[in-house]
């Protein structure tokens, strides 16, 4: 029989992990109620994006059942299945807060308590008809150290091929270490609980990689915020809860911000004002001599510590960009002369410095960069203007910024909001991309005859087929393109390596090379079939090269690999998912005819390549 959980029986008064990035509502009652009384998407949402405890989280998720986000959410439906060795339904209502709060509309499938592995292996009907997108496995330490590490490694596998036949991405939960003990720091030298859990959690960061699972490192969050507060043993033992109810606010968030990231809905540019965050002072009235940076005091390397943690993402891909209310030559003079300078002019991928209003100048940046505004992630110390675009651009995320300069790292690095799943080539070259975009985009304004101005960039549109090497990168285009995919069909990288040497598969990836730099993988093209006509399965693109003609190109390198593969006709069609309306037209604008039955299709016999903008390179 389940456990029944008596929370009232008992206080545990340990420190909790809490959302400190977020704001704290200033008037928690009153917002509640006006909730309430109209429970819409709006208010919700504004809501989660606070500082909530145990209590205002199963508050507000009670309000989020009453809305049918399925029928009336924006956000991308995921269905979630979360299977356990021990209680997991006090998880419910925060992972599903915390799924509003990173754009996300989740629907959660219970598992029984302890069945995990009977629902999986059976397989359960009714999990197989839920068709989960992502499965988590929320193991817990007591269960997972009941095996030899060796023999629990080998369940875990087949676990996962099973959650793997279901088309779910697993979420594979490390080992909370809540065992005492034994011998004390020298723990390895004993085949205990504690020192086999150890080697468990090791395991499962060697093989989470090559089986496509991703980790929730539950134990690395202990290590950080202590053991206690995750973690109550009274509360185990009387209600078979290894995650207290009091950490389940930040344990839906550290869920929710992994499929977020799997769904390439992690923000992509860290906007950065400078007076008072990246230095002391203010620069305008303190001049290069009088700001606080660097060696020789606590706050001067703190203010350090923050330039180097945003370099730092900026190497792994994160765009970074200033958004300053100064003038520019003011605001430029740390950048360029000041020696402890950890961020130099180069890293910033957009600069602006004037007197408009933060919310129009971040708007600026978006548009300057290519991106969308809930890409961008806001760290300013002023309240007010904080205040001012949490207002005006509820899309964009805002850090509640500590005044301590030296907690400001942690801060941004426990938002969870630059999650990755994974790390490629491409993704350590894209700061430097949105830089070139930029760039670009400067250049085209000076330019009025749109032919010289492509003619200009240089480019070279070099392709390949599908292989291993770029199947990350594939992966990630197939699962995070919305607006220029015809089809938006989603594929695992699982099933994409399968159609790498599949006869009825051809799969092309293409990228774009031009003066400014490498743009990385820009676009696919996926083929099915065999004979004379190839359907196209999926054709997409990133939305960072449009109006270059890229489209063109792509055509004319699949028009000639499927005429050296026998075909005589290419066949298309456009299928609405409501975010890309923008490629409604595609095939008819590419010279396609359309058919009755809602196709378009190409033959390859009339099919001459227009002249293009751009040299296109077969890549060995």
């Amino acid at each position: 029989m389940r456990p029944v959980a008596r929370p009232a029986r008992f206080r545990h008064t340990s420190k909790m992990p809490a959302l400190t990035w977020l704001p704290t509502h200033p008037d928690w009652p009153a917002a509640l109620k006006a909730a309430e009384a109209s429970p819409s998407l709006e208010n919700l949402t504004t809501l989660a994006h606070c500082n909530l405890d145990f209590i205002r989280t199963d508050r507000l998720d009670r309000l989020i059942e009453r809305v049918d986000l399925n029928a009336s959410s924006p956000y991308p439906t995921i269905r979630l299945a979360v299977l356990g060795s021990a209680t997991t339904a006090h998880l419910a209502g925060a992972i599903r807060v915390a799924g509003l709060r990173h754009g996300l509309a989740i629907s959660l499938y219970q598992g029984e308590y302890g069945q995990y592995a009977q629902d999986l292996l059976a397989p359960d009907p009714a999990l197989a008809a839920f068709r989960p997108d992502f499965l988590l496995l929320a193991l817990d330490g007591y269960h997972l150290a009941s095996l030899d590490p060796a023999a629990m490694r080998a369940r875990l596998h087949q676990i996962w091929h099973a959650a793997a036949q279901l088309g779910a991405r697993v979420i594979q939960q490390t080992g909370l270490p809540v065992h005492p003990a034994q011998l004390g720091q020298n723990e390895f030298l004993l085949n205990s609980p504690s020192s086999a859990l150890t080697q468990l959690n090791r395991m499962l960061r060697e093989d989470a990689p090559d089986h496509h699972v991703l980790l929730l490192t539950i134990d690395e969050e202990a290590a950080r915020h202590g053991l206690d507060g995750f973690h109550s043993r009274t509360i185990w033992h009387r209600a078979k809860q290894e995650i207290s109810p009091a950490a389940a606010p930040y344990y839906g968030d550290l869920v929710a911000r992994l499929i977020a990231a799997a769904r390439g809905k992690s923000a992509k540019c860290l906007v950065l004002d400078l007076d008072n965050t990246l230095w002391g002072g203010v620069i305008g009235d303190d001049g290069l001599d009088g700001i606080v940076l660097g060696q020789g005091s606590a706050e001067g390397e703190a203010f350090v510590a923050i330039q180097a943690y945003a370099k730092a993402l900026s190497q792994r891909g994160i765009a970074l960009a200033v958004c300053s209310k100064n003038d520019e030559a003011n605001a430029r003079a740390p950048f360029e002369n000041h020696p402890e300078m950890v961020l130099k002019l180069s890293d910033i991928a957009c600069f602006v410095a004037n007197w408009n209003d933060k919310a129009t100048n971040i708007r600026a940046i978006a548009k300057s960069l290519n991106l969308g505004l809930e890409a961008m992630a806001f760290l300013d110390d002023n309240p007010a203007e904080r205040a001012l675009v949490r207002r005006e651009l509820p899309m964009v995320r805002v850090f509640e910024m500590p005044e301590e300069p030296a907690l400001v790292a942690d801060c941004i690095a426990q938002s969870g909001w630059f999650e990755s799943v994974a790390l490629t080539e491409d993704d350590r070259n894209r700061a430097a991309q949105y830089a070139a975009n930029a760039a670009r985009a400067a250049l085209q304004q000076t330019v009025t005859d749109i032919e010289t101005y492509l003619s200009s960039l240089a480019m070279r549109l070099v392709w390949r087929r599908f292989d291993r090497v770029g199947l990350t990168r594939i992966a990630q285009l197939v699962n995070k393109t919305n607006q220029f995919n015809l089809t938006t069909q989603r594929y695992s990288e699982a099933e994409i390596a399968a159609m790498i040497d599949a006869p009825d598969w051809l799969g092309l990836q293409f990228r774009l090379v031009d003066s400014f730099g490498d743009n990385g993988m820009i676009g696919i093209v996926l083929l099915r079939g065999t004979g004379a006509t190839l359907d196209i399965d999926s054709w997409l693109m990133s939305c960072r090269v449009l109006g270059r003609r890229v489209e063109q190109a792509m055509l004319a390198v699949t028009a000639e690999v499927a005429r050296a593969r026998g075909a005589m006709r290419l066949r298309g069609r456009f299928v609405a998912s409501g975010r890309n309306e923008m490629v409604r037209d595609h095939y008819e604008k590419l010279g396609f005819a359309p058919e009755p039955d809602g196709f378009a299709l190409l033959d390859l016999a009339r099919y001459t390549p227009p002249l293009l903008p751009m040299m296109i390179e077969d890549e060995p």
